[in-house]
C-alpha cells in the first residue's frame, strides 16, 4: 500500500534532530521545531486510510518512507507497532525509538530528520517548496 502527502518547506526548517522526523499540516514553525521537514501537510496520522492504520498496528509490518523535494530523495526504514494510536489532528512523526503517542506514525526507524542531505534542507528553507512525503508498507 502506498499514501502520499504534499507538505511546503518554511523559512525555519532546521532538520536536525537526531531521533525524529515530523510533518505537520500547522503552517508556523519556530526554530525550535528541529525534527520537522515540512509544514502545510495535506495529511496527519488522523487522516490516514483505516486500511495504512491496521498495516502499521502490524508489528511485522515494515514500512518505507520516502521524501521527495525537486531532484532529491531521502529513504527511511521503519516498523509498524500494535500499540500506534494514529490519531494527531496535524502531526506526522517517525521515531528512531519505540516511543508511541498519537502523532507516532512509525518507530525504530534507521534514520532521523539530522541525516536529511543539506541541499533538501537548503530547498526546504523556501517555503516556495513543495515536497512529496510517501508512505508504503509491505
Amino acid at each position: 500500500m502506498k499514501f502520499e502527502i504534499q507538505f511546503s518547506g518554511h523559512e525555519n526548517i532546521r532538520s536536525n534532530h537526531q531521533k525524529t522526523i515530523e510533518i505537520t499540516k500547522e503552517s508556523r514553525l519556530t526554530p525550535q521545531g528541529d525534527c520537522i521537514v515540512g509544514v502545510n501537510a495535506t495529511s496527519s496520522c488522523n487522516d490516514l486510510p483505516q486500511e495504512l492504520k491496521d498495516k502499521l498496528r502490524n508489528s511485522d509490518a515494515k514500512v518505507f518512507f520516502s521524501i521527495r523535494v525537486g531532484d532529491h530523495e531521502f529513504v527511511i526504514e521503519g516498523n509498524g507497532h500494535p500499540d500506534l494510536i494514529l490519531t494527531h489532528n496535524d502531526d506526522i512523526v517517525i521515531r528512531k525509538s519505540d516511543f508511541i503517542c498519537p502523532r507516532t506514525l512509525a518507530v525504530k526507524c534507521d534514520k532521523a530528520s539530522d541525516l536529511l542531505p543539506r541541499a533538501m534542507i537548503s530547498l526546504l528553507q523556501d517555503p516556495k517548496t513543495r515536497g512529496t512525503f510517501t508512505i508504503t508498507t509491505d
